[in-house]
């Protein structure tokens, strides 16, 4: 949709109300035995299982896909009566696309490029856009992009609505996540901002994190954002995505995310269409805590290698 100035100069953020907010979720949303198994299991199936590392190789990738197709032992889900789990997608740079669509053929598992000179998003524009479609043409069903951060932190709304059009348009049929970096944003109200610019430019997600900020995912942030979402479907009628990454590394912390979504949006948002987690070692905890749940005891942790 085009810009709409006047709704974005409109959104404030009552920062001290939001924190308050934000921190009486752990302990009003606990969930116990049977009922945090299930809620874990949903877990798994929104996991953007990720790796983004310098020294990725094709044996890790297909190493993580591997673990993306099962990524709880046969025996556990079976005792758990939840046969057929996977995760959501695989996130890879794009030098590791054409191996992770390989090793991903015959599922519905979709593999998620990081694009546009991740993480700080400062490569010429030009080389951006060709990298999100040599990324597409690679196999990438989900484009992960970064925001230039500069335009929110001078307020230039016009410069970033532009640039999530253009990003979204090289995206084609590919989903368009937009990573707005919020740990560098200053405040929450450039946060629900930027949000809704990118809504508007025509990001399918938007993304709290690259992953590789000193702040990276909250739950002040998340709770900004979901409000963001919640009132540009109010106004369009469009549902748009939502994926907090970065810092969530325990069982415990993805079941908060979960309520959060489940407070604000509602079970609609549960879904891997409209949330996942950008996550590397969450899985492996789950795994952890739904074994735990079957037999009393905690295996170590190297046994849940992802790769």
């Amino acid at each position: 949709m085009p810009l709409d100035l006047d709704w974005v100069r409109r959104v404030q953020a009552n920062t001290s109300a939001i924190e308050r907010r934000a921190a009486t979720l752990p302990g009003r949303r606990s969930v116990k035995k049977d009922w945090q198994a299930a809620w874990l299991c949903k877990a798994i199936s929104v996991i953007d299982l990720t790796t983004l590392s310098g020294d990725d190789t094709e044996g890790r990738v297909r190493r993580l896909c591997a673990k993306a197709r099962q990524p709880v032992s046969p025996e556990i889900l079976d005792r758990l009566g939840m046969t057929g789990l996977t995760v959501g997608a695989v996130c890879v740079y794009h030098d590791m696309v054409p191996a992770a669509v390989a090793a991903l053929r015959g599922t519905n598992i979709p593999v998620a490029a990081v694009s546009t000179g991740f993480p700080a998003g400062l490569s010429p524009f030009h080389l951006r856009i060709a990298e999100i479609g040599e990324s597409v043409a690679a196999g990438a069903r989900e484009i992960d992009i970064v925001i230039s951060r500069r335009h929110v932190l001078t307020g230039n709304w016009q410069a970033l609505h532009d640039e999530m059009r253009e990003m979204r348009a090289a995206c084609g049929e590919a989903h368009v996540k937009a990573i707005l970096a919020t740990g560098e944003l200053g405040t929450l109200r450039n946060v629900a901002r930027a949000s809704l610019v990118c809504m508007m430019g025509g990001a399918d997600f938007i993304k709290t994190s690259t992953g590789k900020e000193s702040v990276n995912a909250t739950l002040p942030v998340t709770l900004t954002m979901l409000r963001a979402i919640r009132d540009y479907h109010d106004a369009t009628g469009i549902r748009i995505g939502y994926k907090p990454a970065g810092g969530i590394s325990k069982a415990k912390d993805a079941l908060n995310y979960l309520a959060l979504i489940k407070d604000e949006l509602g079970d609609r948002w549960l879904q891997p269409d409209l949330f996942r987690f950008g996550a590397s070692s969450l899985l492996g905890d789950i795994e952890r805590q739904l074994e735990h749940h079957l037999t009393g005891a905690y295996s170590a942790s190297w046994r849940h290698a992802l790769a």
